[in-house]
């Protein structure tokens, strides 16, 4: 930084010198360097500007403008051939210096991406079927799954790893906590183990952006520039990708959405592995790692057993089931009780009482 300052200050010391020297306004010599100084001003807030602007974007500007100057040339050229000599005619070549020199800026700046690697290799490709990629993301490829789905034939296209995630993959690996050293370790033999697979074709790029920092940033341009897809299981990465434009898969919502569908009053078998949170509830998991919480379960711990589902609750981070396990020998005095309860709602059949018979002499 301290260079980058001390190049500012002598632009504007020879910028001053200059004007104070050869006076290129009248006015006097504090006038021309109060003008070298706002000149000076003006050039390092362009430069502060540039920085800021992907080197793609200020290549394709300088091309631009380059290519907008020599057509403004020609046009000026062919205007006067037409037309003689008059200040009407030193103001279009002026109009069109500026307005193609504008239109070639902007449109380089505009399409500058298209000097990137990436893309200049498809202006030259085949007309052949577009290669579709798919870029690993570091969470998607320690969670593993990844392999899974792989296997099963799920996946095509081209599994792109950048060496930016192989990186941050081996700093993991080689980590002095035993959890990210494990973790970093599991990530490198599921890759290893995928390009082992048939039919699964993996390519290492060696695509970065030295401006970017971040890793999520990096995939978010890496995908923008082999337009692929980003294979992550990261909620932020793919709430930032879309908001870019970047389409995603995520592993997470793909398992969401293969988890069966469980509707309320039905009956399903679950395990009760332990206590749950609030008076007399059991916990229990499904295959695929869904939470059953079951009511009056909580004596049937580390037993199998029948529970109706009562209510499901969808949520970002998955899916509750909640269940209520009816005790058999309760289900059957509460039935008993029914029964009796019924039996003594029952109305009783009434025996008609005959008349007694009068004797023949009776009343004589």
């Amino acid at each position: 930084m301290a260079w980058l300052i001390l190049a500012r200050l002598m632009l504007a010391a020879v910028l001053a010198y200059t004007a104070a020297l050869l006076q290129p306004l009248d006015g006097g010599w504090r006038l021309n360097l109060g003008f070298a100084l706002g000149l000076a001003a003006l050039i390092v807030l362009l430069e502060l500007r540039v920085r800021r602007t992907p080197p793609t974007a200020v290549i394709g500007a300088t091309i631009g403008g380059a290519i907008g100057i020599a057509l403004a040339r020609a046009l000026s050229s062919a205007v006067v051939v037409m037309a003689p000599a008059s200040p009407r005619l030193t103001f279009l070549h002026l109009a069109i210096l500026m307005l193609c020199t504008y239109v070639g800026l902007m449109l380089g700046a505009r399409h500058g991406e298209w000097l990137q690697p990436g893309r200049l290799i498809t202006l030259f490709r085949g007309a052949g079927p577009q290669r579709r990629y798919k870029i690993l993301d570091t969470s998607v490829i320690i969670d593993g799954r990844i392999a899974d789905i792989c296997d099963t034939g799920f996946l095509d296209g081209t599994l792109v790893v950048p060496q930016f995630v192989l990186k941050e993959l081996q700093l993991v690996a080689d980590s002095a906590d035993s959890m990210k050293r494990n973790r970093g370790r599991r990530g490198l033999d599921i890759l290893q183990k995928i390009q082992k697979m048939a039919g699964i074709e993996v390519m290492i790029s060696d695509l970065d952006f030295p401006e970017v920092r971040e890793v999520d940033l990096k995939l978010i341009e890496l995908a923008r520039t082999l337009q692929g897809k980003i294979v992550t299981n990261d909620f932020n990465l793919n709430k930032v990708a879309q908001l870019r434009g970047v389409e995603v898969l995520n592993i997470n919502e793909l398992a969401n959405s293969l988890k069966p569908v469980v509707l309320p009053g039905e009956i399903m078998k679950v395990f009760i592995l332990k206590e749950g949170k609030e008076y007399n509830q059991g916990v229990a998991y499904l295959d695929d790692g869904t939470m059953v919480v079951v009511d009056n379960a909580r004596k049937m711990i580390s037993r199998t057993i029948d529970v109706v589902v009562t209510s499901v609750l969808q949520t970002t981070a998955g899916k509750m089931i909640f269940g209520r396990y009816i005790d058999p020998s309760v289900a059957a005095a509460q039935a008993a009780a029914g029964e009796e309860q019924s039996s003594a709602r029952r109305p009783r059949a009434v025996t008609p009482v005959s008349a007694p018979a009068q004797g023949s002499g009776g009343g004589q």
